[in-house]
């Protein structure tokens, strides 16, 4: 049995303890949070053992892997804590804010040999698999352009109570959902070299952006755009869509399907025909022992449970990969920071993790 103790229970921390006390392979030892509201609550009605501190929770319990749902400012010290106590680690997206601190704690999990992986779930969605495996095959020819859109009814009116509403505490909509469309758009196409353009604004929130657009550019001459709208209320929830267009034909996939347009039969791979196709997300997606969300969410924990028993350091969604996701974020943020009405000035956020980690 893996013995697994989980940092954070807001709403993903709480998904993962669902996930994760279902696994037949994993114990969950404890769990820690700030707020004994939460604590006092699970210790009482299911027997889980609380701890309000994250390093007292490391050293007392024997554990072999720690799972990070905290505000994004938090993740990497409390990374680099459990990878001190040689820990294998799942951290919720983003990885890092800083490049920085990604860089060092990328060569401290390969100094350990440390599995790692960081929450980027479309990666376990069926169609989006479907999709990689599409681009990997060459069957679209050269590749000249990847779009990337995520849109959804988050923030739709005026609101600045919570971590994610300061650009400080890595809130927003760059760091809380396009994060999941760049690091999409670098598991089918790689990651770019630049980018350019970036618009950022604040709708509603104060401190944050709403909505993200910019030109990312590619090795060999193929752009990208990136569109995300968090404030989007056309939308009953957040949905991602990636499109990729190539010399032999386009192909668009979201969270339902995968559809394929192919202009020469001879240029297809094995089942790959000319013409359009569709695959849908139903015969895609394996089958898994719990569901939650998203057969995706499931997906990925196991990813990480075998992961670990197989010693697979360099799988999907580790940190190496993960901080490319951040590098693009990055190149972005400064953008906005830099350009006509950038505000790179840092603004505290109210969270009860603020107490330990200040």
């Amino acid at each position: 049995m893996i013995r697994i103790g989980l940092a954070g229970l807001g709403k993903m921390g709480l998904s993962h303890l669902a996930i994760f006390k279902t696994h037949p392979e994993v114990e969950v030892v404890a769990a820690c949070d700030p707020s004994a509201y939460l604590t006092d609550a699970l210790a009482r009605f299911t027997g889980l053992k609380c701890h309000s501190d994250f390093e007292r929770m490391l050293a007392e319990e024997a554990l072999d892997a720690v799972v990070i749902s905290t505000p994004s400012r938090l993740h990497a010290a409390m990374v680099e804590q459990a990878l001190a106590r040689g820990l294998h680690v799942f951290c919720e997206k983003p990885f890092v804010l800083d490049v920085g601190d990604g860089e060092r704690l990328v060569a401290l999990a390969d100094a350990g040999q440390r599995v790692t992986q960081v929450g980027y779930h479309l990666r376990f969605v069926g169609a989006f698999q479907e999709a990689a495996r599409v681009l990997e095959s060459g069957a679209l020819g050269k590749l000249h352009h990847v779009r990337a859109e995520a849109y959804g009814p988050v923030v739709l009116r005026p609101k600045g109570a919570t971590w994610r509403a300061a650009k400080s505490e890595g809130g927003g909509a760059l760091y809380d959902y396009a994060c999941h469309a760049i690091d999409l758009m670098n598991f089918l196409a790689g990651a770019p070299d630049a980018v350019g353009g970036a618009a950022l604004d604040s709708l509603f929130s104060r401190d944050v952006e709403d909505a993200v657009y910019c030109t990312l550019y590619y090795p060999g001459g193929a752009t990208g755009q990136l569109a995300v709208n968090w404030s989007d209320e056309s939308f009953r929830k957040m949905s991602t869509k990636i499109s990729a267009w190539g010399a032999n034909g386009r192909l668009v996939a979201d969270r339902q399907e995968c559809q394929l347009y192919l202009r020469e039969a001879g240029m297809t791979q094995a089942g790959m025909r000319a013409g359009w196709s569709v695959r849908y997300t139903t015969e895609l997606t394996d089958e898994v022992w719990y569901y939650l969300r998203g057969e995706e969410y499931s997906a990925q924990v196991d990813y990480f449970v075998r992961s670990i028993q197989q010693g697979r350091t360099n799988g999907t969604n580790s940190f190496r990969s993960a901080l490319e996701a951040d590098r693009v974020a990055a190149q972005i943020g400064a953008q906005r920071d830099a350009g006509p009405g950038g505000d790179p000035r840092p603004r505290q956020a109210k969270s009860r993790w603020a107490r330990i980690f200040s």
